[in-house]
């Protein structure tokens, strides 16, 4: 097999949505498949929907398109904003859209009459992320704004936390979150059909010992994908955390000078054991570097030690047996590491733990954060 490479196992992607489906579901809460970190790879969106995710987002336009060409024909909705050039392409491969600014929407809707359709609109609410959002105070005018236009329909709103803030919800947002949907109601009239109360770092709050409200939607990337609750980097009980798993080739070994010891400034740089200088170190190579992921997400393999990175060349310490050229090394990834390697022209995507065999199926309606060791 070719190197680099990730290599997928289908089936805990399919057993990690089933256990988060099985959890939130007498909750009332549905899962949403989100592909963005995995490029919108089709095999691994229908292990989502196989594991019973109600349906599939993606925050890139072209992933969706990539869906479509793999012949996913249900809805895939897109989860950031769309642009504003690109509201035909939105228009022709989406059902619906989350949105925050009423130009994009009317371009939506104008789009969506020239296709002779009607786009649904779901409003994303500013609730502390401070990423994208309406602010609250402005919702309830921007609701009727787009309950006036034709070729759109308001489906719901939706939130988002922990991804610029590295936040967690509380449970006072929740509630708040939860009222603004009875409010748009009281005020616009009809249901509300997706009420999404955010992504993996809802987790902790949505299976809580308390209820949830008007939720009935999460967005799920990294908790299905990983195995791990985002913010504090937890494996999740019963998940797997390796169902992805890099791979790269030994091309050099040997002994050489150690670095010279460097000052760390930023202090969560201390704590992944770079190699001091001691003499000689043994150390092998790889071939892979920051072009092919982001190499301070991955963890190194047993009793071995980040030296450093170049563009497309990975040193590794050693104490031990170095291992042979020609060899594979294998690593896991962290979230970030994942985006940057699946998104990566020269790895490609092994699938393993039996990959669907018959034609890809209709959507319905709707690891630990590991440090360098």
């Amino acid at each position: 097999m070719s190197c680099p490479r990730i290599e997928v196992d289908l089936s805990k992607i399919r057993r990690n949505t089933q256990t988060l489906v099985k959890r939130l579901g007498p909750r009332g809460i549905g899962v949403t498949g989100v592909t963005k970190a995995v490029c919108g790879h089709p095999a691994i969106a229908q292990a989502m929907l196989d594991g019973g995710a109600v349906g599939l987002a993606d925050a890139r336009i072209s992933n969706v398109q990539r869906l479509r060409a793999a012949g996913m024909t249900g809805p895939i909705t897109l989860i950031r904003s769309p642009m504003l050039s690109q509201a035909d392409q939105v228009i022709q491969s989406c059902e619906d859209s989350y949105n925050t600014e009423i130009l994009v929407i009317s371009a939506l809707a104008a789009a969506a009459i020239r296709n002779r359709s009607v786009h649904g609109i779901v409003l994303m609410v500013e609730m502390g992320d401070l990423r994208d959002g309406i602010l609250p105070e402005n919702l309830k005018g921007i609701a009727q704004q787009v309950m006036q236009m034709s070729g759109v329909a308001l489906k719901g709103i939706g939130a988002n936390f922990g991804c610029l803030s590295r936040l967690a919800p509380t449970r006072s947002q929740m509630s708040t979150f939860c009222d603004l949907a009875n409010e748009i109601e009281g005020v616009c009239g009809p249901f509300l059909k997706v009420v999404s109360g955010g992504n993996s770092a809802n987790l902790p709050w949505a299976l809580g010992e308390h209820a949830t409200g008007r939720v009935n939607d999460l967005r799920l990337g990294e908790a299905i994908l990983l195995g791990v609750e985002p913010v504090s980097g937890d494996r999740i009980d019963g998940m797997y955390t390796d169902a992805f798993t890099l791979v790269a080739e030994v091309i050099e070994t040997g002994s050489k000078p150690a670095p010279s010891a460097i000052a760390l400034v930023n202090p969560t740089m201390a704590r992944r054991r770079i190699a001091h200088a001691s003499g000689v170190s043994k150390r092998f190579i790889v071939a892979m570097g920051h072009q092919d992921t982001d190499i301070l997400g991955l963890s190194m393999p047993f009793g071995s030690t980040l030296i450093g990175a170049t563009s497309d060349h990975l040193v590794i310490g050693m104490p031990g047996t170095l291992p042979k050229i020609g060899s594979e090394v294998r690593f896991q990834m962290n979230y970030k590491a994942l985006m940057h390697a699946m998104a990566a022209p020269d790895i490609k995507v092994e699938l393993m733990g039996n990959p669907p065999t018959r034609p890809t199926r209709h959507t319905q309606d709707k690891v630990d954060h590991l440090a360098l060791v």
